[in-house]
């Protein structure tokens, strides 16, 4: 029997109730992106110092959160909160994200040079999920496989619904609006002694301690390999955090390995199970999922979402 999440004290069990729909759909890429665990650890990374760039939300997360004395801890947290948008049930996810923006309504302050920040600012709402969204899709296309443009399109247009309930009001629909809502904050973007703490952190392996300490290494500087360059250049990350050849070797063999090892008490595989398909369901090639799918909705397996 698979082992359930928790978030905020709720269960989440992804094999229930059988038939409820996820807010997105399984044959998407980003079912298929969630599913491997190194895209999500290099996405997240990239995330966080997208995030960490403006000073409002470096300042919230640093002064509000508990990630610099328990880095496990919230890594899980944050990572549940993904899969629940992801795979889960949807009245799951919408019980999930609403904890989550409750907590966030909570988060105010100002930053160490006096300006005021609230982590419900609509602009701060967008950024971080443009963030996530970035850093998630680039990792897979880089070191996973490559993807078209019509599939980062439609990952970020497959979002919405999980976007929208965490507040979002301009989601992305495509890479060109990311690089838009970019290109108007990259004047605030600044470099500062939390990043570097942060990617320490990351690095020591304080936050993912049953992976090698070189591997972990190996993830961080992958991060930041993603990061677009003006970021990366306002940020001052330098050669100190370049991805060595052999380190982009070996991150892309593992990205790829995971991509081929089903993880089937993972919450993809339940999430399939769920729907009425097999939890192997995500490893297949393209034509059996379709096919399986075809088969799942002929049958009747997969009902609208609950509220």
């Amino acid at each position: 029997m698979s082992e359930l999440q928790t978030y905020l004290g709720w269960k989440v069990d992804y094999t229930t109730p059988p038939g409820e729909s996820a807010l997105i759909a399984p044959d998407s890429v980003n079912w298929q992106v969630f599913k491997n665990p190194v895209a999500l650890a290099i996405g997240g990374i990239c995330a966080v110092l997208l995030e960490f760039a403006d000073a409002r939300i470096r300042s919230g997360v640093w002064d509000h959160s508990v990630f610099k004395t328990d880095p496990i801890g919230r890594s899980k947290r944050t990572g549940t909160a993904a899969m629940v948008g992801t795979y889960g049930p949807a009245s799951a996810a919408r019980r999930v994200i609403q904890g989550v923006n409750n907590m966030h309504a909570r988060v105010n302050g100002e930053t160490p040079n006096g300006e005021a920040y609230r982590a419900l600012d609509p602009e701060l709402l967008d950024w971080v999920s443009a963030t996530a969204g970035y850093g998630f899709i680039t990792a897979y296309h880089r070191f996973v496989r490559k993807l078209t443009e019509d599939e980062f399109n439609s990952y970020f247009i497959a979002s919405e619904p999980v976007t929208r309930l965490y507040g979002v009001q301009t989601p992305l629909k495509s890479v060109a609006d990311f690089n838009v809502m970019m290109a108007q904050l990259l004047p605030r973007f600044e470099p500062h002694p939390i990043n570097t703490e942060f990617l320490d952190i990351m690095r020591s392996g304080r936050a993912a301690p049953n992976v090698p300490k070189g591997l972990q290494s190996a993830l961080v500087h992958a991060a930041v390999d993603i990061l677009p360059a003006p970021v990366r250049e306002r940020l001052g990350l330098g050669a100190e955090y370049n991805l060595s050849p052999i380190g982009h070797l070996t991150v892309k063999a593992m990205a790829r390995m995971a991509e081929r090892t089903p993880d089937l008490n993972g919450p993809a595989a339940q999430a399939s199970e769920r729907l009425g398909l097999p939890r192997s369901f995500l490893w297949k090639s393209p034509a059996e999922r379709k096919r399986l799918l075809e088969d799942a909705r002929s049958r009747g397996a997969l009902q609208k979402a609950t509220a």
